[in-house]
This record gives C-alpha cells, structure tokens and sequence, in this order.
C-alpha cells in the first residue's frame, strides 16, 4: 500500500505540474496582455505614400508581435491620419484628445518614428520599471554640448544640463503627465510661434521651467542598428541608414538652382565650386548681377536684405519653363548651403515624381492656432516638378518681393492641401549645432551657414561621397570630432 501511494503521489505530481506551469504561463500572457493594452502607441508618420508605407509597416510589425503573445492588442496610431489639426506632427496640440480617449483606461502613450524598430517584450519589461501612476516622461537623453541657434541659446551657461529626447529612440509620457499636459493646454494655449526642434520643444513645455518632471534617460530607448553588436539590451532600435529605394535618380534628373547675390560672389560662391557643384549635372546660379565668371543669371530681381520671395517664384517659373519637362526634380539652396547632391539622389530613389513633393527640414509657424509647415530654405528645398506646377496654377504668390520664401511656400502648399515631407537629414544649421549623437545615427544631406567655421572641412568631413576625397594627388579626411 505505501509503495503504491508513494507511486500514485509521484504520478499525480506528474500530471499536475504541467497543468501548474500552464497556468502560470495563461496568468503571465494574460499580465502581458493587461499591460499591452495599456500602451497607445503613436507613429509620428507622414502622409507621403513612401513614409505612409513605412508606418504601415512597423505598425503591422507591432500588432504581429502583440498577437504572437496573446489576444488583448494594443491602439496604434498613425499622426497623419489625425487630420483635425493642422500641426499634429508637433504633437502637444494631441494632449487633450489623448486625455480623453485615453486618460483612464491606458497606462502610458510611446512614440516613435516610421523607423524605430519595437521588441515590444523588452519595452513591457522597461515600462514595468516606472510607477504608471506617477508622471514620467522617458526617452533617449541628447543635449546641446554648446548652447545654439536653433534652440535660441537656452541655458546658455551650462547647455548640458538640460536632456531632450532623441525621438529615433523611441519617448514615452505616462498618462498622468498626458492628463496634466491637456489641462494645463486648456488654460494656457500653445503661444503662436515658431516650432523648430520639436524634440527640444517639447522637453521644454514639459519642464515648465522646474515645475514638470525632467526627461528621464531609459537606456533601453536605443538608436543602434538592429543588427549591431550593442543591442541586446535594447527595446528598440533604430534603422541607422540614408534610405535608398532602387537606383539613385539620374544626375540629369535633379535641376539644382542656387540663390546668392553680388556681394556674395566672391567668397560664397568659389565654396560651392570647391565642394558639391561637380556632383550636380545641372545647376545654375541665380543672382542680382549677371557674372559670366561664374556664370550667374540676373532674373531681374533686385536683391533683398530679408526674404526672398521674389526671387525664388521667379526661379520655379524658369525651372518650369526653361528647363526639360523630363527633369522631374528641382533643388533650391543658398549659397551658404553646403549639400550631397549624391545623397539626395539616393533618398529621391524613394519618392514618386509624380506626386506633389516639397521635401526638407519641416518648420511649423503658428501650429497651435490653425498656421503651417513650411520647409526651411537653408537646408535646401527639394520641389517634384508636379508640386512646382501645382503650385503655379494656383494664385498663391508672394505678398511681397522681400517676404519670407520658405514661409509663403509653406503657406501656398498648406491652402493647396499639400503636405510638406519632413526628412531630419537636411540641416538649417552647422554640424555643432546638433548633438553629436543625433547626427550619429544619420548620413546628413544638408547643412547651411559658413558662420565660424571652415566649409570646405565640413563638407568633406560630412557630406562627401566619400569621407575621403583626393587633393592635389593627396588623400585627406577630417575627423567629425575635430568640428
């Protein structure tokens, strides 16, 4: 009797461990399942059909990953299609509507962009990490090493103090920061100005000059490369390359009109023909005084102490009505603007022609009260000739010779119904006004301004075909560092 209860107990030991380790498992899905749902995830997309696409993409992936671990699914939201507002990319202006839907039922809101890559496990397991009822604010930490331009010299004494997250990585609000920011908008509307850095910009709405929480570093938040050594550690990680889709277009296929004037000639323009100018097949330079040394085509336009407009209307009226139909790309910089035009034709590899294309660095002015995005002319504005003729058989012009080109640019495009195509590889301003670990995970396109630097090193430290380029028969390169 005792050998056969000894066996009958072993056996039953037996069979209910599996049936214990089974339940155990449903209790931890089920867990999983609570905090995923918890999450509202929010693609900071593009309604361009190339970044539309690739939105699509990773919230597909996202999903995939939620159903492989049980049934609850998470909400992801793509930010074009959140279409009542005009500057939903600036994100503050979704705080009241996420509030809302969101404020009671769901524990945290993560960002991120198209190409952010999501292990959504390790993003459970480093959320579970942070009291969802406190407010917190997470992400990559960058910082200005200097204190810069584009982000109007702020703590200038000591810029490092102040962290700002690198949204590549991946941010995360809690909802009770989310609940705070929609009722502090409500009595205090976003001031109608100017939104340069949004990263920068909003870490400062959130600090609230000490009032709010500082971001705080999460060092799961990655932008390694997915298949990099460093990154099993990582909840996400980050596409770290120049898209290309296909070939590069053609050199004859980007028409590159360069804008400068009279007293630039001499020390602006013998840059550009050091650097980019033998990359561009087709280029013309566009000034107030025709100078056939160089040469410079005078469009009759007196040059301006302040905007543009003038001149760059006139420009897509003679790209339109001088130059081949079959060029379907137009490029338009400053003289001060330095730029790979061997890059560029690697990224327009991705984008349709035939669409109404007006792609670069993406400002917004007025965002909070119904104003627009615009494109910022120093990085460079790249037009599909499509865009250009929608353009102009619209009465949409300058209000005045000397307004703002990029503005009114972005003014027309809006009343058009045309978006703007952010791409964060065109720079308005010098390599060391960025944080060097943001520009570590980029292959720049543009940068703008000789201020305080030497252009033709830049250009070879950054923008090269190659970071080495041969001079006078020697070999040199640049260290980014040394910048």
């Amino acid at each position: 009797a005792f050998a056969v209860s000894v066996v009958s107990e072993g056996a039953e030991d037996e069979t209910e461990l599996p049936v214990l380790q089974n339940s155990e498992k449903s209790r931890t899905i089920s867990k999983i399942g609570r905090e995923l749902k918890g999450i509202v995830f929010v693609i900071q997309s593009q309604s361009n059909s190339f970044h539309s696409k690739r939105a699509e993409d990773l919230k597909r992936d996202i999903l995939k990953q939620a159903v492989d671990l049980g049934k609850e699914l998470p909400t992801v939201l793509l930010i074009h299609q959140i279409d009542r507002h005009e500057g939903a990319w600036t994100i503050l202006p979704l705080m009241t509507d996420f509030s809302v839907t969101y404020g009671r039922n769901s524990s945290w809101i993560f960002f991120c962009e198209e190409d952010t890559r999501i292990q959504v496990v390790k993003l459970l397991e480093t959320l579970r990490r942070f009291d969802k009822s406190k407010e917190w604010f997470l992400g990559k930490a960058l910082y200005d090493e200097e204190s810069t331009i584009i982000h109007h010299y702020a703590f200038a004494e000591n810029p490092t103090v102040f962290k700002f997250p690198d949204f590549a990585a991946g941010w995360a609000l809690s909802i009770p920061l989310v609940n705070k920011l929609a009722k502090k908008l409500k009595s205090e509307p976003l001031k109608s100005d100017f939104t340069i850095d949004l990263k920068h910009e909003i870490a400062l709405y959130i600090w609230q000059k000490g009032e709010g929480p500082h971001l705080t570093p999460v060092p799961e938040f990655c932008t390694d490369d997915v298949n990099s050594y460093k990154v099993d550690h990582c909840a996400t990680t980050f596409s770290n390359f120049l898209p290309l889709c296909g070939e590069p277009v053609n050199k004859e296929d980007v028409f590159v009109a360069v804008k400068t004037c009279r007293k630039f000639h001499g020390d602006r323009i013998p840059v550009v023909k050091q650097t980019w100018e033998r990359e561009a097949a087709l280029i013309e330079y566009y000034s107030d005084y025709a100078d056939i040394s160089i040469p410079t085509i005078d469009l009759g336009i007196p040059n301006t102490d302040r905007g543009h407009c003038g001149k760059t209307f006139a420009i897509l009226e003679r790209f339109l009505n001088h130059t081949s139909p079959r060029t379907p790309w137009l490029v338009v910089v400053d003289d001060d603007t330095l730029i790979s035009i061997f890059r560029l034709r690697k990224l327009l590899s991705c984008y349709d022609p035939n669409e109404p294309v007006f792609l670069g660095e993406r400002y917004g002015y007025g965002l909070g009260t119904g104003g627009y995005s615009y494109i910022t002319g120093g990085g460079g504005m790249v037009f599909s000739r499509t865009a250009v003729q929608k353009l102009l058989a619209s009465k949409c012009r300058c209000y005045s010779m000397d307004a703002p080109d990029d503005m009114v640019l972005g003014m027309c495009f809006s009343g058009l119904g045309i978006p703007i195509t952010h791409s964060p590889l065109f720079h308005q301003a010098r390599p060391m006004d960025y944080p060097k670990d943001y520009l570590s995970h980029q292959i720049p396109v543009s940068f703008h301004k000789h201020w305080n630097i030497d252009p033709v090193k830049v250009y070879f430290t950054w923008l090269a075909p190659n970071t080495e380029e041969s001079s006078n028969g020697k070999k040199v390169g640049y260290n980014r560092e040394d910048l």
